[in-house]
């Protein structure tokens, strides 16, 4: 793989990441019961839309960067 799409990766994966744990962080500071399968399940799913959404706009970006077309 080369260097752009590592890096794009690698970039993607830590803003669904960031999101997933700011989800489960949220659902802490609510302080209510909530089941920690719940908890889990509801991260784990934030964390695969995000994936979804972010990754063709970090590639697509990052193909502009290094003045290449995105992927089609």
């Amino acid at each position: 793989m080369p260097a752009k799409g590592s890096s794009a990766a690698l970039l993607y994966t830590a803003i669904s990441l960031a999101a997933a744990l700011l989800f489960l962080a949220a659902t802490y500071a609510t302080r209510k019961p909530y089941p920690l399968l719940a908890r889990l399940g509801g991260a784990a799913w934030v964390f695969l839309l995000s994936m979804i959404i972010t990754m063709p706009l970090v590639i697509s970006r990052a193909a502009r960067r290094h003045g290449s077309p995105p992927p089609s």
